[in-house]
């Protein structure tokens, strides 16, 4: 039965919406079983400091840093911490709710070109606004040869659920996740409408040939896949290749997923969640010609950005899918087999941060983010 969270986020619910909150979908996908954090077991230290919502995260081979801070702001991150003045040349974001300056990414040729990727929620007419990415040249103070390689169509009047990740497959083409706008959740089953999906691009911003829906009249060729809610975490999986995501849900429904061409994630026709006012959403949690999720959090994790762990330096950890958790707060890890979940583990509860970001670093350590309006850098190693 879904543990009811109703009687502290809304008390002053009628009892008929109460008893909604026992009646949780049910299907075949594996549920969370919700382990306790385990306290203090990575030293935590902090790299950097004092910066405002910091959201995504790009280490350099050298140890150096990009980081976003979401009111906008692109900036450099020394070896020894030390912060540059936000850099020139960023576009204007709309930083307000959920939006504003998200992801970064370094391109695969980076140490030769200098280029990365950004991904914000760009402004539009009327305080419209969508989920946006470019790529640019970086210098030591700006941002150079900007050019607009994506834009979420149409823009809308909403400030929540833009998402989004840029991650590299490994042919050298771009995904970039993004969410379905909150009040617009339906369209993200409308193919004519990029809300809701995983887009599949090239680094210029064309289109793949093989991408699922292209010469069709009735879909965007940019599609890749379709159905989801808000995913703010994207990786490929070193040894396999896949794309894999997570999306927060409704109340008890965030998502792990390997998104696939073509394929419907069910979102809002099905999911594990329920509204927020305690009411269900859509037909439940199965529907032929829909697909499952690999894992589900209820209650809910409200998952950040995440990585696959490659390294040497946590034995034991190599495979394992990292992911920031903003609520309750700390960072999860997967342990996974034949793409499946096979064990879930909690960390850094102790801190009370909300962990947005989640890096692997040249050194095998792991670096996260934590999302407020002094946040901070951190790096985690094994206790001894």
């Amino acid at each position: 039965m879904r543990r009811c969270r109703l009687a502290v986020l809304v008390p002053l619910l009628s009892l008929a919406l109460n008893a909604s909150c026992a009646q949780a979908p049910s299907g075949p996908a594996k549920r969370s079983p919700t382990p306790p954090t385990r306290g203090n077991t990575l030293k935590v230290e902090t790299v950097a400091s004092g910066l405002d919502h910091p959201w995504g995260l790009a280490i350099l081979a050298d140890g150096r840093m990009i980081v976003t801070e979401r009111p906008g702001r692109l900036r450099w991150v020394s070896r020894d911490g030390k912060l540059s003045e936000p850099l020139s040349g960023v576009p204007p974001v709309a930083a307000s709710g959920q939006g504003g300056l998200l992801d970064i990414t370094l391109d695969p040729a980076f140490d030769r070109n200098q280029v990365i990727y950004l991904s914000y929620s760009e402004p539009g007419d009327n305080g419209t606004a969508g989920t946006s990415a470019l790529r640019a040249r970086v210098t030591a103070t700006s941002l150079e040869d900007v050019k607009v390689i994506y834009r979420q169509e149409p823009k809308v009047n909403s400030g929540n659920h833009f998402g989004s990740r840029i991650v590299f497959a490994r042919d050298g083409s771009i995904f970039i996740t993004q969410g379905e706008r909150f009040s617009y959740s339906e369209r993200a089953q409308d193919l004519t409408w990029l809300l809701g999906k995983v887009v599949h691009i090239n680094s210029d911003g064309s289109i793949p040939k093989d991408n699922p829906f292209v010469g069709r009249t009735d879909a965007r060729a940019e599609i890749w896949s379709y159905g989801h809610r808000n995913m703010q975490g994207a990786a490929i999986d070193p040894e396999t290749g896949r794309l894999w995501t997570i999306e927060h849900g409704a109340m008890g429904g965030d998502e792990l997923n390997h998104p696939e061409p073509g394929k419907n994630y069910g979102w809002p026709i099905i999911t594990y969640g329920i509204n927020y006012n305690g009411q269900s959403i859509g037909i439940g949690a199965v529907k032929e010609g829909m697909e499952q999720p690999v894992y589900y959090w209820d209650p809910v994790i409200a998952p950040g950005g995440m990585a696959f762990y490659n390294g040497t330096r946590f034995p034991g950890w190599k495979g394992s899918i990292l992911i920031g958790s903003m609520t309750p707060g700390g960072l999860v890890r997967l342990t996974m087999k034949d793409g499946a979940v096979v064990a879930e583990e909690r960390h850094l509860g102790e801190l009370h941060e909300r962990i947005r970001d989640v890096q692997e670093g040249p050194d095998g350590l792991i670096y996260v983010t934590t999302d407020n309006n002094s946040g901070r850098i951190l790096r985690l190693s094994p206790k001894q």
